[in-house]
């Protein structure tokens, strides 16, 4: 029963890339004007926020066919979706969702510490693995960075890459978060972690496609705009849960899996008993830095 468990964690993705299939091949037997799937070249609007340049030989479902192709794989929703890319003829797929947090203060750039970052996830897996275990769910380990949290103080963008096992097998989470002037694009690479190292230059030139709409850029910022509760370091562990841990622990637990569980999330599980061991504190360092 274990191992079924850990076969539909790891095929969570997989069942989706599948719904889109089934999703690309029913457009296929519709008027193109009808098809909610565009096939690129193309530029499409990420709503309000963001424009992005669709490469050709890649497909994209804007936000409401994102929903309705992850409720047909059986995966829960958050409402935050804008999009889902996938290459026509490839086994990995980004996914677009915007977090309106407001703008998050660059302070932390030089002070990311990615072994005290990594030490939290650590400590917040061994935890939770206590409440998998009582749900009858495998166990995490998280076994280090792929790639260190960086930032970008030209581009404003954020990167990280965790790697954990689970049963001998790997899985990956690699996160970009790209700033705005009122929130937080965030970009998740699902992909098998053996096609990683081949995927991440395609994966780039997906990233220099997009482009904040006039008013929405980070430089934008006036005097008067929302200020993000939490900085960089927060942003890695998941700042949204810093900034909800006021909802209880456990309860936080349950909306970050109900959000996040579409793509194999480790740090989400981290992030909660990060919460628990004072990492509010971050919350607290992006609000006065």
């Amino acid at each position: 029963m274990m191992k079924g468990k850990m076969l539909h964690l790891r095929r969570c993705s997989l069942a989706l890339i599948v719904a889109f299939t089934a999703l690309a091949a029913t457009a296929q037997d519709k008027d193109k004007k009808e098809s909610a799937i565009l096939e690129g070249p193309a530029t499409v609007k990420l709503e309000k926020y963001a424009e992005l340049k669709v490469p050709a030989g890649f497909m994209f479902l804007d936000g409401n066919q994102t929903r309705a192709m992850m409720r047909r794989g059986g995966e829960p929703v958050s409402g935050n979706e804008l999009g889902f890319l996938r290459p026509t003829n490839g086994g990995w797929a980004v996914y677009f969702e915007f977090s309106d947090i407001g703008y998050v203060k660059d302070a932390e750039k030089e002070k990311l510490d990615p072994v005290k970052l990594l030490q939290s996830f650590k400590e917040g897996t061994e935890h939770a693995n206590k409440e998998r275990a009582k749900n009858g769910v495998p166990p995490l380990e998280v076994i280090g960075w792929d790639k260190e949290p960086i930032y970008d103080p030209t581009t404003h963008n954020l990167e990280w890459c965790l790697r954990a096992r689970s049963e001998g097998q790997f899985v990956l989470n690699y996160n970009t978060r790209l700033l705005g002037r009122k929130g937080v694009m965030e970009l998740v690479l699902v992909v098998d972690p053996e096609d990683l190292d081949a995927t991440i230059p395609e994966y780039r030139k997906l990233i220099e496609g997009h482009q904040f709409t006039t008013g929405e850029n980070y430089a934008e910022y006036r005097p008067g705009d929302k200020i993000a509760t939490y900085g960089l370091g927060a942003l890695v562990l998941g700042g949204a849960a810093v900034a909800g841990a006021k909802l209880g622990l456990f309860a936080w637990i349950a909306v970050m899996f109900k959000k996040f569980f579409k793509i194999i999330i480790v740090a989400v599980i981290a992030v909660a008993a990060a919460i628990k061991k004072g990492y509010d504190k971050l919350a607290g360092r992006g609000r006065n830095e």
